[in-house]
């Protein structure tokens, strides 16, 4: 579970425009229901009825979950003859894949590790896109330590278990399990500055941010710096709604595509927090959330992946599968997590120059 605390600024380094990965797109809707599809397409998306979208943890401004509020908001889905119904997730992945595994849901935010989970453990869903190959999860130390090998035998903070991508971090760092005692802690980071571990879990674009703004910056370990994959942004959907509504999934993507890439820009970036905010009510800080956002869009800025805007990178997929299998307590061969994801919703919604296409062919 992920949870969040209010932050007292906001983060000093914005993205800039050029930075942003196919950063097209940034016309509000037409304001017309159908503008963007022609008829026949308008009634196939009809014919999938509502549309439950699933966040991931209830309405903070993340990637995977932002945007699906802004496509909502800017008019986006009602262009593509879409009914898509907004449902905050608690943070419970275990609860969030089997609701989109029965069918409740149709569409959510879910990491590509936790769809390889949980199809491993018997649950069908179907990975259809992502943003980057760079996760949220990492290890916060303070600034003294040089070396991931200096925490041997030291205290590592925990909240129920260690990312499998920081176990992948540590193990590369030359520290083998055990050599760190693990501890479980609540969600407070300064528990790390004011010494009660020496070092503790966390994601880029939560307790860092949090810390810094307090006057204490820590030192942030990524994953990612030491070649270990990961993803971020990534949605997961229902394979027989996949299978009977190819459109709407596909025109889903689109519209939550187009609403990443104006709301990445930084002259939208209020214009989305306040959609955010309006959504979630006083639960929202604007300044935090506004914080989160930006340093979201700057990992995907920069950690891209290879292919399109959005799409399911099979490399990535399948250096992932041996990540979760060495870490995650399940065996996920690479060829069985291959099968558990599919570009053919994301591919056609992205031109290659990265932006989005508009209207739908």
């Amino acid at each position: 579970m992920r949870i969040i605390r209010p932050l007292a600024v906001l983060l000093a380094a914005a993205v800039t425009l050029g930075a942003l990965t196919g950063c097209g797109g940034d016309e509000k809707s037409a304001g017309s229901t159908g503008s963007a599809v022609s008829a026949e397409r308008c009634d196939q998306n009809k014919a999938a009825g509502t549309v439950t979208y699933l966040s991931g943890y209830y309405w903070q401004a993340s990637a995977s979950i932002l945007e699906v509020i802004a496509a909502d908001r800017l008019g986006y889905f009602k262009d593509l003859c879409l009914d898509v119904r907004l449902q905050p997730g608690s943070g419970d992945v275990s609860q969030n894949t089997k609701l989109l595994a029965s069918g409740r849901v149709q569409v959510g935010g879910l990491s590509q590790q936790d769809t390889m989970t949980a199809n491993a453990n018997g649950l069908r869903i179907t990975g259809i896109s992502s943003y980057s190959d760079a996760g949220l999860d990492i290890l916060m130390t303070m600034p003294s330590v040089s070396d991931l090998a200096q925490l041997k035998g030291k205290t590592l903070g925990q909240k129920g278990l260690v990312p499998v991508g920081v176990s992948a971090m540590l193990d590369k760092a030359g520290l083998a399990k055990g050599d760190v005692k693990e501890v479980k802690v609540g969600y407070d980071p300064t528990i790390l500055p004011r010494g009660q571990v020496d070092a503790l879990v966390g994601f880029v674009s939560n307790e860092p941010l949090q810390l810094e703004a307090a006057g204490t910056p820590v030192k942030v370990w990524q994953p990612k710096d030491f070649g270990v994959p990961g993803s971020l942004g990534s949605f997961a959907a229902n394979p027989d709604f996949l299978k009977k509504h190819p459109t709407a999934a596909q025109d889903f993507l689109r519209a939550v595509f187009k609403a990443y890439q104006y709301c990445a820009q930084p002259a939208h970036v209020d214009e989305c927090i306040g959609y955010q905010h309006d959504k979630a009510g006083a639960d929202s800080d604007p300044a935090h959330e506004t914080a989160v956002w930006k340093k979201e869009t700057e990992v995907v800025a920069g950690s891209p992946l290879p292919g399109k805007f959005g799409s399911v990178d099979v490399a990535n997929i399948k250096a992932l599968a041996d990540v979760v299998t060495r870490y995650g307590g399940v065996e996920v061969s690479p060829d069985d997590a291959s099968s558990w994801f599919d570009d053919s919703f994301s591919d056609p919604v992205v031109g290659a120059d990265g932006t989005v296409v508009w209207p739908a062919p």
